[in-house]
C-alpha cells in the first residue's frame, strides 16, 4: 500500500502541543494542512508556536528561511469542521473523552468525503469503541504519536475490531514517507509503548517501597548500569505523576485488576499530595529554585587485597567483565563448572560473587550450601558499565562484601549496596520488560520485531526487550521471573506463557 500523496490535505483537529505537532510534521512532509481548534485563537496561535521552533533550526543552520516559509505556507487555521470537507486525511488530537471523540467523528464523518481517512491520536482510548458508532467504522484507525511529534519518531498505528487492513497499511506507509517510525499494533488497552513500559516504573517504585535504595540510587543504577536514558523516578517527575498515575490505573482497570499493572501507593501519595513532578517543582526530587538534587548512594572507596579471580565455567555474556577485570590487573584463574550450572561462579579466595538470577542473595547461599556470598546486578554491557548494584547474603561478613566492592571499584565501578532483594534492579526490570512484551505478542497486540521497535523508538530503551532477553537467554529469563514468583508469591511475576514454550523449546523471537 502506497502512503497519500503529498497533494493529499491534511486536517488536524486540535491546536495544542499533540495537534500543533503532528500539523507540523505533516506540513513539513510537504501536505496542506488544516488546523482548527474550539478555542478562540488556538490554531493561529499553534501556527504561530510551530514557526518559533522552525525559526530555532534556521538559527543553527538546520533549515533554510525559504524551506520554513513553505511549511508556513501549508498550515491553514481554519474556523470550523466544515473546512474539513476536502481533506484526504483527518487526524483528531483532543481531550482523551471517549463520548468527546465518538461525537466528533460522527460530525466528521458526515463532512468528509467517503475515501477520507479518519485516525484518532489517542494514547489510552480504544479505538474499536470510538469507532463504534460510525457508519463506516473502518475507515477509522489509531494515528498514535508521541511528543514532542516532530521529534519522536515512533507512530504506533492502531487497528480496532473494524478497521480495514488497508487503511492501517496506508498510514503506515504515509507515516513512514513523513520520517517516522511506524509500527502496527491493535486496540488493547495501552497499545504497544504504554503496556510493555509498564514495569520500568512499578518495579522501580516496588523497590523504593521495599526499602531496596533510595530513587536517586535506583535511578543511576538503570542509567549507568542498564544504560536507559533516564530512570524511572526521573522519568515519572517529567512525565507527571497525575499523567502516569491515571494512564497505569487505566491499563490496570482495562486488563479487569491484573497484578501486572497494578498501581502503586507511593506514586499516589505524591498525586494526593499534588506532587506531580516538574510541573508543580517537587515530586521524587526537589525542582524549587535553590534545591538540591540528591545524589545516588554509592560506597565509600573499600580497601582489601583481592585475591585470584577464579572463573568456574564458561563466561558467556560475562566474558567483557572478566575481561574488564584482566585489564584492571586482576589474575584470572579459568576452571571448569562445578555441576551443570548455566552462568560461572566467580570466586575471590572464599568469597563467591554471582550474576543474580531472581533468588535473594541469603536463599541463593542457603540453597547453595555458600558461607560468603555476593550478587552482582545485570548489566547492558559490562565492558562500558560505571556502575553496579551488589546485594550480600546474610552470612557474608564485613571483610567479604569489602573484596567484593574493592574488585568491583578496580574495575572502575561505582558500587551501590542495595537491600537483599530479589532480582536486584536492572535484572528485574529488564526480565518484567521482557515477560510483557512477550505477553503482548502472544495476544496479537503486535510482532516481537515491532514490539522491540516501539520501546527503541518510543521510549528510547537501550535495547529491545525481546531482543535482550534473547541476548541473555531465554532460559535465564524465565528462571528469573519463576524465582520472582516463588520469592513473593504474587501472580504479578508469573511468566508469560509465550516465554516459557520458548525458553523450552529452545526457540527464538526474532528468527
Amino acid at each position: 500500500m502506497s502512503a497519500l500523496d503529498t497533494h493529499t490535505v491534511v486536517g488536524v483537529v486540535g491546536a495544542g502541543a499533540m495537534g500543533a505537532g503532528i500539523a507540523q510534521v505533516a506540513a513539513q512532509a510537504g501536505h496542506p494542512v488544516r488546523l482548527y481548534d474550539t478555542r478562540d485563537g488556538a490554531a493561529e496561535a499553534g501556527i504561530a508556536g510551530i514557526r518559533q521552533q522552525l525559526e530555532k533550526r534556521v538559527a543553527k543552520g538546520k533549515l533554510t528561511q525559504e524551506a520554513l516559509e513553505a511549511v508556513i505556507d501549508r498550515l491553514s487555521p481554519v474556523t470550523g469542521l466544515d473546512d474539513f470537507a476536502g481533506c484526504g486525511l483527518v487526524v483528531e488530537a483532543i481531550v482523551e473523552r471517549l463520548e468527546v471523540k465518538r461525537e466528533l467523528f460522527g460530525r466528521l464523518e458526515a463532512i468528509c468525503g467517503e475515501d477520507a481517512i479518519l485516525a484518532s491520536n489517542t494514547s489510552s482510548l480504544s479505538i474499536t469503541s470510538i469507532a463504534a458508532n460510525l457508519e463506516r467504522p473502518a475507515r477509522l484507525a489509531g494515528l498514535h504519536f508521541f511528543n514532542p511529534a516532530p521529534v519522536m519518531k515512533l507512530v504506533e498505528i492502531v487497528s480496532g475490531l473494524a478497521t480495514e487492513a488497508s487503511i492501517a497499511e496506508t498510514l503506515y506507509a504515509t507515516a513512514s514517507a513523513w520520517g517516522k517510525t511506524p509500527v502496527h499494533a491493535s486496540s488493547t488497552p495501552g497499545f504497544i509503548v504504554n503496556r510493555v513500559a509498564r514495569p520500568f516504573y512499578a518495579e522501580g517504585l516496588r523497590l523504593l517501597q521495599e526499602g531496596a535504595a533510595d530513587a536517586a540510587t535506583l535511578d543511576a543504577l538503570l542509567r549507568q548500569a542498564g544504560g536507559f536514558r533516564m530512570g524511572p523516578f526521573e522519568l515519572m517527575d517529567l512525565i507527571g505523576h497525575d499523567v502516569n498515575y491515571a494512564v497505569t490505573r487505566s491499563v490496570f482497570d482495562a486488563y479487569y485488576g491484573d497484578t501486572r499493572f497494578e498501581p502503586s501507593l507511593v506514586q499516589l501519595a505524591l498525586v494526593e499530595a499534588g506532587r506531580l513532578g516538574r510541573k508543580s517543582g517537587q515530586g521524587f526530587y526537589d525542582y524549587r529554585d535553590g534545591a538540591d538534587k540528591p545524589a545516588p548512594r554509592f560506597a565509600a572507596p573499600a580497601h582489601a587485597d583481592l585475591p585470584p579471580l577464579v572463573v568456574e565455567g564458561e563466561a558467556g555474556f560475562l566474558a567483557p567483565l572478566v575481561e574488564r577485570a584482566r585489564a584492571a590487573g586482576v589474575e584470572v584463574v579459568q576452571r571448569p563448572a562445578q555441576g551443570a550450572a548455566a552462568l560461572p561462579t566467580l570466586r575471590l579466595g572464599e568469597l563467591s560473587l554471582a550474576l543474580s538470577d531472581g533468588r535473594c542473595a541469603s536463599e541463593r547461599a542457603a540453597d547453595e550450601r555458600r558461607e560468603g556470598l555476593v550478587l552482582f546486578d545485570l548489566c547492558l554491557d559490562y565492558a562500558e558499565a560505571s556502575a553496579i548494584a551488589l546485594a550480600a547474603s546474610a552470612a557474608t561478613d564485613e571483610a567479604q562484601r569489602a573484596v567484593a566492592a574493592a574488585f568491583f571499584q578496580r574495575l572502575g565501578l561505582a558500587v551501590a549496596w542495595i537491600d537483599d532483594t530479589p532480582g536486584l534492579v536492572v535484572l528485574r526490570t529488564v526480565a518484567m520488560l521482557a515477560n510483557e512484551a512477550a505477553d503482548a505478542v502472544h495476544q496479537g497486540v503486535c510482532s516481537a520485531a515491532d514490539g522491540d521497535l516501539a520501546m527503541r523508538a518510543g521510549v528510547n530503551y537501550p535495547r529491545g526487550p525481546l531482543a535482550w532477553a534473547e541476548a541473555l537467554g531465554l532460559g535465564y529469563v524465565h528462571r528469573t521471573l519463576t524465582h520472582l514468583q516463588q520469592s513473593y508469591g504474587q501472580d504479578r511475576y508469573r511468566a508469560a506463557f509465550l516465554l516459557r514454550r520458548k525458553a523450552i523449546a529452545e526457540e527464538r523471537f526474532h528468527e
